[in-house]
């Protein structure tokens, strides 16, 4: 995987809060101590698990320098990536530069949501953000939160037209459109396009399949489980992987018995990494929920 910038283990990692709701950088440095110890190939920062769409400017500017220094502290050669979405292509391309001048090393870009643009419309949106910022670009395709799937053909020709797209957060919950985009590369090309798994529970099976690694939530939990799981996976050794699998598919699944991020911040909180602190419209975990939560790190040995 020379040739791939983009692979393996990638958190998606949450963004602490004070109970007063600052920003808690100790804490955010302590998150990403743990994925680096843990093996991780990547860290997303700043996404929808980051709760960017509540950071202001100044905010998300200090949330990614933060991690950069951390990361370089640490004297890992692990990429960061910013989430830099937004369903207005210049506002999509004003993140993005304040990303690149942080230090992210790639950007996230959410397909654009609400306004449900044409595929005409989504190439050109990405030709313009290729345009402004010389940075590797990864489409994120999530219609539950989007309202819209973006089909293979044009996640394809999107990569194609635009060579600083290199790689797919899938997050549609479709394996098949997955392997049509994997298969699709495989074809025409381009060769070094990969597809990241954007759903926790499903990045075994779409590594078997050709994928190349996940985004993931519950690496923020279990960063060296996670990876080690991803890394068998991608060496071909499938059964060795599915025992990782099936140990912490309880985790990955409670983690969305709420919307994301509030359980991963409950479980992280529980762990003592971080407060639980998230902010409005996001509300705490609720009782009955933090039982299942409590159940599945404490068969984990995490608490």
């Amino acid at each position: 995987m020379k040739n791939i910038i983009f692979f393996g283990s990638i958190p998606a990692i949450v963004t602490p809060f004070k109970k007063n709701g600052d920003l808690d950088l100790p804490a955010l440095e302590k998150i990403v101590e743990y994925q680096l110890k843990g093996g991780v190939d990547a860290i997303v920062v700043v996404g929808s698990t980051g709760e960017a769409a509540t950071l202001s400017e100044e905010e998300y500017v200090t949330v990614i320098q933060k991690v950069v220094a951390v990361v370089k502290k640490v004297s890992k050669k692990v990429p960061v990536i910013a989430g830099a979405g937004s369903n207005d292509t210049k506002k999509a391309v004003h993140f993005s530069k304040l990303a690149k001048i942080a230090g992210a090393d790639g950007l996230l870009h959410v397909t654009p949501y609400y306004n449900k643009p044409m595929p005409n419309g989504l190439v050109l949106h990405y030709k313009e953000i290729a345009k402004a910022v010389d940075l590797p670009i990864i489409i994120y395709n999530v219609p539950g939160r989007t309202g819209s799937n973006v089909l293979p053909q044009t996640i394809l020709r999107i990569a194609r037209e635009v060579p600083t797209v290199v790689a797919v957060k899938e997050a549609s919950g479709s394996i098949k459109q997955m392997v049509e985009i994997i298969n699709g590369v495989k074809q025409n090309g381009p060769k070094d396009f990969v597809v990241l798994a954007g759903d926790d529970a499903i990045a075994l099976e779409l590594i078997a399949l050709g994928g190349k690694g996940c985004i993931s939530v519950v690496c923020n939990e279990v960063p060296k489980l996670f990876s080690e799981m991803i890394h068998l996976a991608l060496e071909g050794k499938i059964e060795k992987a599915k025992k990782l699998h099936h140990q912490i598919l309880e985790l990955m699944n409670v983690n969305f018995i709420e919307s994301n991020p509030i359980p991963v911040k409950a479980a992280l909180s529980m762990m003592g990494l971080i407060e639980n602190s998230l902010r409005l419209p996001l509300t705490k975990l609720e009782d009955k929920n933090k039982v299942l939560v409590e159940k599945a790190l404490k068969g984990l040995k995490l608490i």
